[in-house]
């Protein structure tokens, strides 16, 4: 086990409206640190993430997507959909309507990922309801109850989190993991329905039988956003993005 540096490689996508916090979750995780002004994501974003899980004694090494959250790269992002073992969906609590669009993200993860994946819905911005917060505290428009009602309903795990305290965000994918390796102890998930093409398998390391995770370059065209969202001919040159199964055995 000594040899080992983790035993499962999981990808991670991160979806829901603009502005929920998505992209300050991810750098939460990854930098424990917070952007008070992030820039909007363009196409994807990604970070990486070792994390334990001491009640099954193993390393999993998390490949999360960030993604946008406007419609003019909806179909972009849903090509990352593919091959990803978990979800966040991700929601604003003082935001009414990014909590209503969580239905149509769900739809869209459920039509172009894994049926098995884990989803864990995420409300975040907690702290803004704070009233020990210096500033004057938001009213929430979503409450704790009614968004544990729609996951339960849903089939989704749920958590309440902040993005600026750290509150919740690291257990959000703990919480993820945890299910997806039950999953997989429970023969849930099944290598040979793999989405993707069949990947050309590297040698394994002397002594590790850890699942690696296969990846491929895309070049993806963006949509000129001050061309009224038509194509231009700029290119961008996303990160990897995965295909084949998220979980391969060597």
């Amino acid at each position: 086990m000594s040899s080992i540096t983790w035993h499962y490689v999981l990808k991670f996508i991160i979806t829901g409206d603009a502005a929920v916090g998505k992209s300050s979750l991810l750098i939460r995780l990854t930098d424990q640190r917070f952007l008070t002004n992030p820039d909007p994501t363009l196409g994807v974003e990604f970070g990486s993430k070792l994390i334990s899980i001491p009640d099954d004694d193993k390393i999993v090494k998390l490949q999360c997507w960030d993604t946008a959250g406007t419609e003019s790269f909806r179909s972009i992002t849903r090509s990352y959909y593919r091959g990803a073992a978990g979800c966040l969906l991700v929601y604003d609590v003082t935001n009414r309507k990014s909590f209503a669009n969580t239905r149509s993200w769900l739809a869209d993860v459920r039509e172009h990922a894994d049926p098995h994946l884990t989803c864990i819905l995420v409300g975040n911005k907690v702290d803004l309801c704070d009233e020990a917060q210096d500033s004057p505290p938001k009213p929430r428009q979503v409450t704790t109850e009614e968004a544990a009602e729609f996951a339960q309903q849903e089939g989704l795990l749920f958590v309440e989190a902040s993005a600026k305290s750290g509150v919740n965000v690291e257990a959000a994918f703990v919480e993820a993991t945890k299910d997806i390796l039950n999953k997989i102890k429970n023969g849930v998930f099944d290598d040979s329905r793999s989405p993707g093409p069949p990947p050309t398998v590297p040698a394994a390391h002397d002594g590790d039988n850890a699942p690696f995770l296969f990846i491929s370059l895309r070049i993806t065209i963006l949509p000129d956003l001050q061309n009224n969202g038509n194509p231009s001919g700029s290119v961008l040159v996303t990160p990897p993005s995965f295909h084949s199964s998220w979980l391969r055995w060597l």
